[in-house]
């Protein structure tokens, strides 16, 4: 298909940065639209960008007119249209077990922990800063030690989450990788997931997907 992609993203939203990954791998080019999560209460909530996400979530991918949604989904479709640098293994077992792996990520560990469950807390019911990092900890503490035991006594596991090539549990994994560090998570603890981060860190095309490297991510200080 020759029609163009456009992400709608914002720098650190992980389920973004999911799709930014998957569509690195792919080797397929897009156009960033950013939408500013906080910014003005949240860009997400216009009027505009309501009839673009009735969810008001990012990602959305627009591929010609078409518009997609949720970040799991996104990246199956991907797979389907462009089968070259499958995402997905060959085999039904594999296909489960790296969906496993990445439904703990997108539906046990993010919706817990995500912009707009913390917003809640702190307007809603004024919960104070340091217990609302320590609930974002104590969620991907308790998903990241589940996903430990699945890949270190794993026999398909590899450089990757899958074997020798990069794919879908490892575009949920390293996105929330990067909301642990944020949070102050120890990762010492799990050495099966961070060798398979540094392994994937080391590729273009996770290097180029990281939050810092957009181009709506703030200047460094």
């Amino acid at each position: 298909m020759s029609e163009s992609l456009q992400l709608y993203s914002y720098w650190r939203s992980s389920a973004a940065y999911r799709v930014r990954i998957g569509l690195n791998l792919k080797g397929l080019e897009y156009e960033i639209v950013p939408v500013h999560l906080v910014r003005g209460g949240g860009e997400q909530h216009s009027i505009e960008y309501r009839q673009i996400n009735p969810q008001e979530l990012v990602p959305v991918l627009r591929h010609g007119h078409r518009r997609l949604s949720q970040s799991l989904a996104i990246l199956e479709y991907l797979d389907e249209v462009w089968p070259e640098r499958a995402l997905l293994p060959s085999t039904a077992r594999e296909r489960q077990h790296v969906r496993a792996l990445g439904l703990l990520v997108a539906c046990d560990i993010h919706p817990l922990n995500n912009l707009r469950v913390l917003q809640y807390f702190e307007h809603e019911w004024n919960v104070p800063l340091p217990e609302r990092d320590e609930w974002v900890k104590h969620w991907i503490v308790g998903g990241f030690t589940a996903a430990e035991a699945m890949l270190a006594d794993h026999p398909s596991t590899g450089d990757y989450c899958e074997g020798s090539t990069p794919g879908y549990a490892d575009c949920c994994l390293i996105p929330q990788i990067y909301n642990a560090r944020r949070f102050g998570v120890d990762m010492q603890q799990f050495p099966t997931i961070q060798r398979i981060e540094t392994a994937c860190l080391a590729l273009p095309a996770f290097d180029a997907a990281r939050p810092e490297r957009q181009p709506d991510a703030p200047a460094p200080n």
